[in-house]
C-alpha cells in the first residue's frame, strides 16, 4: 500500500470526501460558458480557495479544478494546447493546500469525460480517448496529485479508456459513473454492469461508484445495486445535495446540510466507504456531514422506504436493472457542479 488512499482506506473506517466545484466556483464569480480550468492560472487564489473550504470542513479528500481539463473539452475554449499546464497547477495548488492542513488529505486529480461519443456509437477511438486522458493524467501526477479521480462517465468503453490511461501514467486511480436516466448511465450502464467491469479491467480502481446522477436517494440505490452485485472493493458515493431548481435566474439544489448529514450515514450503512458531494454541496453540508459520520457508528444496511423517508423520492420507479422503458427520461449534464 504505497499510495496515499490505500493507507487511508485501510486505517478507517470512512472517508469523507468533498463537495461541489462547479457551484462553488459560481459563487466565487464564474461566468456560465467559461472554462473553469482557466482559473487555476487566473485566479490560484480562488482555487486555493476552494480546497481550502473543503478541508476545514473536515473532508479527507479533495478533487482538483481539472474536470474538462482534456484536450477535447479544452479546445473548446482555445486551450488544448495547455492541457499539461492546467492539470499540473490544478494538483500544485491541490498539493499545497493539502501539505498545509496539519493532517493527512489526499489530493484526488479529477478527470471528467471527454465529452464525445465513442466508437462504435461514435467517432471517438479508444487510442484517442486513451491519448487525451494519459496527457491529463501526466500533468495532475506532475503536479503532485496522489491518484486519478475519474468521475460522471456514462460509457464502458471511456471508462475503460481511463484506466488504460492511469497505468501509462503510473498512477492509483479511482471512478465513478453518473446513474442519471432511471438508474442507468445516459449510455445505458447499470450498476451491476458497472460492478462487473470494474472487476474485469486489467488495471481495476481502487475504489469505484457514483457521482451527480438526480439525487441523493437515487445514488443510494444505485449504491445498493454495487453492493447487490457483490461489489468486492471500496464503493465511492458523492451525490447532489438535493434537486436542482432554478430561482432569480440561478440554479439551487434544495438539500439542507441536515439532509445530507442524514445522507452520509445512509450512505455509509449502505456500503460506502468514501462519501462525499457532488453539484450543490458547499462546505456547511461536508462539516453536517463529517459531524453526522462522526456521531453515528455503522448501522443498519437502509431498505429503499427507509432511503426514501429520510432523502425522497425516487425519480424513477425502476433502478435501471429491468424494464425502464416507461421511466422517465432526464437530459445528463455534462459539467460536475
Amino acid at each position: 500500500m504505497t499510495d496515499a488512499l490505500s493507507r487511508m482506506l485501510a486505517s478507517r473506517d470512512w472517508i469523507l470526501a468533498d463537495g461541489a466545484t462547479g457551484t462553488n466556483l459560481f459563487n466565487m464569480g464564474l461566468s456560465s460558458g467559461e472554462a473553469p480550468e482557466m482559473w487555476n492560472i487566473e485566479r490560484p487564489d480562488a482555487i486555493r480557495s476552494l480546497y481550502r473550504g473543503a478541508v476545514e470542513a473536515g473532508s479527507d479528500l479533495f478533487l482538483t479544478n481539472s474536470f474538462g481539463g482534456n484536450a477535447s473539452r479544452l479546445k473548446l475554449h482555445g486551450a488544448q494546447g495547455q492541457v499539461h499546464e492546467l492539470n499540473r497547477i490544478a494538483a500544485a495548488l491541490g498539493r499545497e493546500i493539502a501539505d498545509a492542513a496539519g493532517r493527512e488529505v489526499v489530493v484526488a486529480g479529477s478527470v471528467g469525460p471527454t465529452g464525445e461519443i465513442m466508437q462504435p456509437m461514435g467517432s471517438l477511438t479508444h487510442a484517442i480517448a486513451v491519448e487525451m486522458f494519459h496527457e491529463q493524467a501526466e500533468g495532475l501526477k506532475a503536479g503532485g496529485a496522489d491518484l486519478l479521480w475519474v468521475e460522471t462517465i456514462s460509457a464502458p468503453e471511456e471508462y475503460a479508456a481511463a484506466a488504460e490511461a492511469a497505468a501509462l501514467a503510473g498512477m492509483p486511480w479511482c471512478g465513478t459513473m453518473s446513474f442519471d436516466t432511471a438508474g442507468r448511465t445516459m449510455m445505458g450502464v447499470t450498476s451491476a454492469q458497472m460492478a462487473a467491469q470494474v472487476d474485469k479491467l486489467p488495471n481495476p480502481p481502487l475504489a469505484f461508484g457514483a457521482n451527480c446522477g438526480v439525487g441523493a436517494s437515487d445514488l443510494l440505490r444505485t449504491v445498493l445495486g454495487f453492493v447487490a452485485a457483490g461489489a468486492g472493493r471500496p464503493i465511492i458515493a458523492k451525490g447532489n445535495a438535493g434537486i436542482p431548481k432554478y430561482h432569480d435566474g440561478h440554479i439551487h439544489y434544495d438539500g439542507t446540510p441536515a439532509l445530507m448529514g442524514e445522507y452520509a450515514v445512509l450512505a455509509h450503512n449502505a456500503g460506502a466507504r468514501i462519501i462525499g458531494g457532488c453539484c450543490g454541496t458547499m462546505p456547511e453540508h461536508l462539516r453536517a456531514m463529517r459531524a453526522a459520520l462522526e456521531a453515528h457508528p455503522t448501522g443498519p444496511r437502509p431498505t429503499l422506504d427507509e432511503i426514501t423517508a429520510a432523502l425522497g423520492g425516487f425519480s424513477s420507479a425502476s433502478d435501471g436493472t429491468g424494464d425502464t422503458s416507461g421511466d422517465p427520461k432526464r437530459e445528463r449534464r455534462g459539467r460536475r457542479g
